[in-house]
């Protein structure tokens, strides 16, 4: 059976003590990650899942919180596991050079280093346009969030089941209809009542869950003010380690 598992999911600072954004996606023939955040190692290891097992790593934008783990995940995977099989990682145009810069600015120079296949694509920019990743055909749209970082929310089709993962974004008014009819919409929400351009807070979540024909939304990528709340909201709240059957 599918599942999806939450690795991490505070917000950029390790709100409540949880781990940065993450989240471990099982399609049965395979394993991907959606995004990589510093704690997802350790995150990882919680779960007792093995770096052997992740097929891919799909990012959704270029903030540290959400990509900055993949230089140390390569660098384990190289000299711990050691890995032999091909990695992928998919993410915003720039993805290849934006992750082997950050290596050699925390000093692994990984171009030379690297003893398993690596392979980089980026997101397509074309409207609708698809990328297979073994089973999960994964479509994105742009989000509202720091243009710098290139935000994308990622929409993954697999075995029947639909799931949709917003990134970071703040309210744009085509939201609900990009999210469509899918079976779960992991939705980010920073904030409780707090206003910022680029996050979601639940007081404008709350007055427009209406618009949305999903059949699932789980929160997460919570602040401190967020954390405190989880499990005492009117919608489900996401936690470190919490496990969805798809």
């Amino acid at each position: 059976m599918a599942e999806l598992v939450f690795v991490g999911t505070s917000d950029a600072f390790g709100a409540g003590g949880r781990r940065q954004s993450s989240i471990l996606v099982d399609y049965d023939q395979g394993m991907m990650l959606l995004d990589c955040a510093p704690t997802t190692g350790t995150g990882l290891a919680a779960l007792g899942v093995p770096r052997n097992a992740i097929d891919a790593i799909a990012v959704s934008h270029f903030h540290a919180d959400h990509f900055s783990g993949i230089p140390q995940f390569l660098l384990a995977s190289n000299f711990e596991d050691p890995r032999e099989r091909p990695l992928e990682v998919i993410g915003p145009p720039g993805i290849e050079a934006r992750v082997f810069d950050l290596a050699a600015a925390m000093g692994h120079e990984l171009r030379r280093t690297l003893r398993y296949p690596l392979r980089f694509r980026e997101w397509p920019q074309g409207e609708g346009a698809t990328i297979a990743v073994g089973p999960v055909e994964i479509t994105t749209f742009a989000t509202r969030h720091q243009e710098e970082t290139r935000p994308h929310a990622l929409s993954l089709r697999f075995g029947g089941v639909h799931v949709v993962y917003s990134g970071d974004t703040g309210w744009f008014d085509a939201l609900p209809e990009r999210v469509g009819e899918a079976d779960l919409f992991v939705c980010e929400c920073n904030f409780y009542d707090r206003v910022f351009d680029f996050h979601l807070n639940y007081l404008t979540l709350r007055e427009r869950f209406s618009d949305f024909r999903c059949k699932r939304i789980v929160l997460t990528h919570f602040s401190e003010e967020m954390s405190g709340r989880r499990g005492q909201l009117e919608v489900e709240t996401a936690d470190d380690g919490m496990r969805i059957a798809l």
